[in-house]
């Protein structure tokens, strides 16, 4: 096999599809973050009822977004979506503090990552990789570092 044929395969070897489950809990930004990955308009966003699904090609993967309702009533029903997910994104809005109980912080501000990770002792996840992100799914601020670590983690877990 020739160099050109070789060339000619991996360009069109498919992208890797990787499933990514958007949870957090209700107006807490998971449909505004996957329709700023999806480069759309996000000035009129509705309260997810059930589930968004949105492709998205990012550094040669399939990028398959899917956005879970955070309602109290749908939460029971996340575990149903967790088969066959690569990487599981939690979204937290740091500007709701009233809410962060809720999450399962006890934190009482918007917190440094460092102290994220203590409080929900993310330290003592060994067989799993984890990042904590910044971002704002307004501004689109720290999203395509967060998505750029995705990519990554993916990568070197093929390898």
């Amino acid at each position: 096999m020739g160099l050109l044929s070789i060339l000619r395969k991996l360009k069109s070897t498919p992208d890797q599809e990787v499933r990514i489950l958007l949870l957090g809990l209700d107006n807490g930004g998971k449909t505004t973050l996957l329709k700023q990955l999806a480069s759309e308009d996000i000035s009129h966003i509705t309260p997810t009822q059930g589930f968004n699904i949105k492709s998205v090609q990012s550094q040669g993967f399939k990028l398959n977004v899917w956005d879970i309702g955070g309602q109290r009533k749908i939460r029971p029903y996340w575990r149903n979506y967790f088969e066959n997910t690569d990487v599981l994104i939690y979204v937290i809005d740091s500007a709701d503090r009233k809410r962060f109980e809720e999450t399962g912080q006890d934190l009482l501000t918007a917190a440094p990552a460092s102290e994220i990770a203590e409080g929900l002792n993310l330290h003592t996840i060994r067989d799993r990789m984890w990042q904590i992100q910044s971002c704002s799914a307004l501004t689109g601020e720290g999203i395509q570092e967060g998505m750029n670590w995705v990519c990554k983690s993916v990568n070197s877990k093929k390898k």
